[in-house]
């Protein structure tokens, strides 16, 4: 199970009752609970609807205090129509006596933090979803809203020119934290390592095959071909090729002591609608060391080290 299975993203904590005794007893407990945010009104309360209970949570408490300037009036606003998490401060009566909600996000999002604060370290494998995608990478919430980075060239070791090849916004997604600067709290994730080795991904195909690729770069010498997303193969010249193509190959060869994979293009298929379901070789714990090319390769291995920052 990954390690923040106690805070997870909002959007994938399983749905429970809101029964006014329950949430009487999540007060109690300090229970982190989540609903889909209805409205924000014009001082940036947020309105919830609680299985028929009035919930609100103020401005000051939408959001954790460490978010400042335009990105924390955007934050709030943004999260119309979106699952947001909570705790329950308190219960009270209406105007007309029926009960509601004072409920706070922000309380959440410090209990997450100070968890991440106490426990996170680089190699943990983490539950996210993706929050937005950006040329340069996408935003995952990695806990009760809390965003992390997962840069475009930590998200598979086949080279992609968009995220979204490789990701769509909501989608959950399994990554492992690849540094955490605790002073700013930046944390940046990694997800190629968990998507399998050279190795685990070549033993799906064979020599004589012929299977579907997308092209993901076109060179004078070949285009380089994706099989799955930690799998790129060299195929022959041709024209008419572009990054994104959908193409049928024909498999040549593999050669795992040159980590290589020779394929010739056969036709041109219709470009994949969407992303290729990933495919994790790891779904939990904590990684130290990954190493990506076969016993017996050639070169220096292709491996990533997580380090512990120094105490």
């Amino acid at each position: 199970m990954p390690e923040n299975n106690l805070f997870l993203p909002e959007g994938l904590r399983p749905p429970v009752r809101l029964t006014l005794p329950d949430l009487r007893e999540a007060m109690e407990r300090s229970t982190i609970l989540e609903a889909t945010v209805q409205r924000c009104d014009a001082g940036h309360t947020l309105h919830l609807d609680l299985d028929g209970i009035p919930g609100q949570i103020s401005r000051p408490e939408a959001i954790a205090p460490w978010i400042n300037g335009a990105g924390r009036d955007i934050a709030v606003l943004s999260r119309v129509g979106k699952p947001a998490c909570f705790k329950v401060l308190r219960l009270q009566a209406d105007k007309k006596g029926a009960p509601e909600a004072v409920l706070s996000r922000r309380a959440a999002q410090e209990a997450a933090m100070a968890w991440f604060m106490e426990h996170l370290e680089p190699g943990m494998v983490l539950s996210c979803r993706v929050t937005r995608l950006e040329p340069y990478g996408a935003f995952v919430d990695i806990g009760c809203g809390i965003v992390a980075m997962l840069p475009i060239e930590l998200m598979s070791v086949s080279r992609i020119g968009h995220p979204g090849a490789r990701l769509q916004e909501g989608q959950k997604i399994l990554a492992a934290v690849r540094s955490f600067d605790r002073e700013h709290r930046r944390i940046t994730m990694t997800m190629r390592e968990l998507l399998g080795t050279w190795m685990e991904n070549a033993s799906r195909f064979a020599p004589g095959e012929t299977v579907r690729g997308t092209v993901r770069s076109v060179k004078d010498y070949g285009s380089f071909v994706e099989l799955a997303p930690n799998l790129s193969g060299l195929a022959d010249s041709r024209e008419n090729l572009t990054p994104g193509d959908g193409v049928s190959v024909y498999i040549k060869s593999i050669r795992p002591e040159r980590m290589k994979i020779k394929l010739q293009v056969i036709e041109k298929l219709p470009s994949p609608e969407e992303p290729e379901p990933l495919r994790y070789q790891i779904t939990d714990g904590k990684l130290d060391r990954w190493t990506y090319s076969p016993p017996g390769y050639e070169r220096e291995p292709v491996e990533t080290v997580f380090t512990s920052p120094s105490p």
